[in-house]
């Protein structure tokens, strides 16, 4: 299978859909919903899970020497910083989540 625009995308949009879900736990803490913001961070991690998935297949299609391969670095390169990004952000906001939380039970 060679690697294609589509697949590259995936990562993109996922990435987004994390980031996106994280900055929305966020604003639940504004409203001191705590609940709401693990939902929101559960659903931002498995967003992260299909743009990691996404990224394992491009990643071995790549390896394997798929004609797209060269192609695709550009794109891929910009699919990684999406990524990187949106896991940084649900990484962030779920300790700041974890920090208020303790702040409001005290």
């Amino acid at each position: 299978m060679e690697i294609n625009e589509q697949q590259i995308m995936e990562i993109i949009g996922a990435a987004g859909t994390s980031k996106a879900l994280a900055f929305s736990a966020l604003a639940k803490v504004r409203e001191h919903d705590y609940e709401g913001a693990r939902q929101a961070l559960k659903e931002a991690k498995e967003a992260d899970l299909a743009a990691h998935n996404a990224q394992t297949q491009v990643i071995s299609q790549a390896l394997a020497g798929g004609a797209d391969a060269a192609t695709a670095d550009l794109l891929m390169v910009h699919a990684q910083d999406h990524y990187m990004t949106s896991q940084l952000a649900r990484d962030l906001i779920e300790e700041l989540v974890k920090i208020f939380e303790a702040r409001d039970a005290e």
